[in-house]
């Protein structure tokens, strides 16, 4: 397996890191199990230049962790039911991040089912991004865990093709609706909305 993606990966400019996140392995490590999954698909919102960021309208309590410089994983609580978990970029202060929506399972897919549910089937087990935070254990308790550490982290892997990745507007928000911020990698299985086959520029 590559070496640990390092702090500079997340210093760069938001929609570059979006694209370059799509082929990288994300690696929980969970009670003794390590569970491993390929990002197959992200969201980037960009803090104060974006309605549909949390950090739109300035720093809270809730979206603090956007601030800090990247790196790090923000998690949020939605609909009273769904954690779901952003990847930090940006230096300190700007407030950027890239929401994980859908991750193609590679390993430990048997804890994963008994987080999710014993019934649930191999491409609904992480095709969207809820279903990844509890596939992957991720709760509360990891907003602002460095991903940089041992709990959460991810793997570099060879950057993948511009030609392999679609891009769209993004999913389920009310606020800069126009704003072709979502991308993936098209014709696979765990991506979690309606695929748009046109490549990404």
């Amino acid at each position: 397996m590559s070496s640990k993606i390092p702090r500079s990966f997340y210093f760069r400019p938001t929609l570059t890191v979006a694209k370059d996140l799509l082929g990288q392995f994300i690696v929980r490590n969970y009670r003794g199990k390590k569970l491993i999954g390929r990002i197959v698909e992200v969201e980037a919102y960009r803090g104060s230049v974006d309605p549909a960021s949390h950090a739109y309208h300035g720093q809270t309590k809730r979206n603090e962790v956007m601030f800090r410089e990247g790196g790090h994983l923000y998690v949020y609580f939605t609909y009273g039911m769904h954690f779901c978990a952003n990847v930090v970029t940006q230096k300190e202060g700007i407030a950027e991040a890239v929401l994980i929506r859908g991750v193609e399972p590679l390993l430990g897919l048997e804890v994963m089912k008994r987080l999710r549910s014993k019934n649930v089937s191999s491409v609904n087990l992480t095709n969207g991004p809820a279903k990844f935070c509890q596939a992957f254990g991720i709760k509360r308790r990891h907003n602002g865990l460095s991903l940089l550490g041992n709990e959460v982290f991810l793997i570099r892997r060879k950057r993948m093709p511009r030609s392999t990745i679609g891009v769209s507007t993004r999913i389920g928000i009310r606020a800069g609706t126009d704003k072709r911020w979502r991308f993936f990698v098209k014709g696979n299985p765990w991506v979690s909305g309606k695929q748009n086959q046109q490549p990404i520029s």
